[in-house]
């Protein structure tokens, strides 16, 4: 019986995902607000069933008192912090916090799948981060001030980057880490909230003159400290989430087109050059395995041993087939039963997703951060001014880019790098710091709504 359960278990599971999924698109349909209400109400019931029914496996599998703790506390965090997230803001993006929210609650069963320990860590972090969410955009907004700071930020943010060097702590072969109080925090994450807080202040300030050379010699030199320092830690990946997110903030400013193709004519042969530099070990900044990285991805026959971690996780995935094997499958060749990947809870817990969920709920989880991201820029074309428009496009490049490159990695499309997946992978630094950007996000949408002065 037990048994007949599960296997249903992964069909329901998919159609109240595709449901949620159907009612994300339903929200662009129309301005009537009590039908935009009720379908956002629809969600948020479909979000509580979903995470139920894939507890309810996880409690009936592991018959331990622990996951009905966990799942009471999941779902009363979640209806605590969409209480008072909407008693703070009214008229807020209900799609972006139905979304987020929606890829913690997957994230929280997932890890819960995983190991118990981690979904416990993982409800303690997301409710410290939700009074940061709640709190540092009424802050921000209450002193206005702040939103003139931005060089105090930056200054901030290099400070602690500075001391990753100094009491820095080395995980995973990268000196990027901090304990403090016995938990370790990455800076670098925080980082990229402060650089889209700091480039949007100073983009916003400089729009007339963008395309000026000083400008964009300014902008360069600004952004080559915390890039250079993030490198030499060594975190190539992070590096290139905050490149990318930085000129996908320099294009919503205003920028020629001139200057971007002139700048790929040179840009892209550079890169060639630097890959053949770093090939020869000529760059210091530039660590040999992240080199060897990049030629397993070009050559994986002469690198067989660097790509097993990605084979494994394309094996995790397309074991899934289309409906996946189902919470708690008891197959040996699986992610979970056969230990073959080293970081499932991180880097790579999409292919978790890919085994449990199958074809299907893959695709379910890319629609959801398309729609995250779509919404967000949605709001950037409504925001009333240049720094609100900044800090969303620059928010959705971040959570895009991000998510992309995970689940890229994890399908074999890129080469193999760390970086979590948004809102559902395991870890402190990452999920605190964007609930911040995504609390910030939800303030300037909430700006649209309130009359001029």
């Amino acid at each position: 019986m037990e048994l007949f359960i599960v296997e249903m278990a992964r069909y329901v599971i998919i159609l109240l995902f595709a449901l949620y999924t159907f009612y994300s698109f339903r929200a662009f349909a129309g301005h009537n607000k009590q039908r935009q209400n009720r379908v956002f109400a629809a969600q948020r019931t479909l979000t509580l069933l979903l995470h139920t029914v894939m507890s309810a496996i996880l409690i009936m599998e592991n018959k331990d008192i622990m996951y009905v703790g966990l799942w009471a506390a999941e779902f009363a965090f979640y209806l605590i912090f969409i209480k008072v997230y909407q008693a703070c803001y009214k008229g807020l993006s209900k799609l972006v916090l139905n979304n987020m929210m929606m890829c913690m609650m997957v994230g929280f069963v997932i890890l819960g799948r995983l190991a118990s320990d981690y979904a416990v860590h993982q409800i303690i972090l997301a409710a410290a981060a939700m009074v940061l969410c709640i709190f540092v955009p009424l802050i921000i907004e209450k002193f206005r001030i702040l939103e003139k700071m931005g060089w105090y930020f930056a200054a901030i943010g290099i400070v602690f980057l500075m001391l990753v060097f100094v009491i820095g702590v080395e995980k995973y072969g990268s000196r990027n880490w901090i304990s403090v109080g016995g938990i370790a925090i990455q800076p670098s994450e925080f980082v990229k909230i402060g650089l889209i807080y700091f480039f949007s202040w100073f983009l916003q300030k400089n729009q007339e003159k963008i395309d000026q050379p000083a400008t964009l010699l300014s902008i360069a030199g600004l952004a080559a400290a915390p890039l250079l320092l993030v490198l030499k830690q060594p975190d190539l990946s992070t590096s290139i989430v905050i490149l990318f997110t930085i000129l996908c903030m320099i294009y919503i400013s205003g920028i020629s087109y001139k200057l971007i193709f002139r700048t790929a004519a040179i840009g892209i042969p550079l890169l060639c050059l630097l890959m053949y530099l770093a090939h020869e070990d000529l760059i210091p900044f530039i660590e040999p395995y992240q080199v060897n990285r990049v030629l397993a991805f070009i050559n994986p026959e002469k690198y067989a041993d660097l790509n097993l971690q990605q084979d494994n996780s394309k094996m995790a995935i397309g074991s899934g087939m289309l409906y996946g094997k189902g919470l708690f499958n008891d197959t040996a060749i699986s992610v979970k039963n056969g230990n073959y990947l080293s970081e499932e809870h991180t880097d790579f817990i999409f292919s978790v997703i890919g085994e449990e969920l199958g074809f299907a709920g893959c695709m379910l989880v890319l629609l959801l951060y398309f729609l995250l991201v779509f919404e967000c820029l949605r709001m950037a074309g409504r925001a009333k001014d240049m720094t609100g428009r900044l800090l969303c496009a620059g928010m959705a490049a971040l959570v895009g880019f991000q998510s992309f490159t995970n689940i890229a990695v994890a399908t074999g499309v890129f080469p193999n790098t760390g970086l979590p997946l948004p809102f559902i992978s395991y870890g402190v630094s990452s999920l605190v710091s964007l609930y911040i950007g995504i609390g910030i996000v939800l303030n300037v949408g909430l700006q649209q709504s309130k009359p001029e002065n």
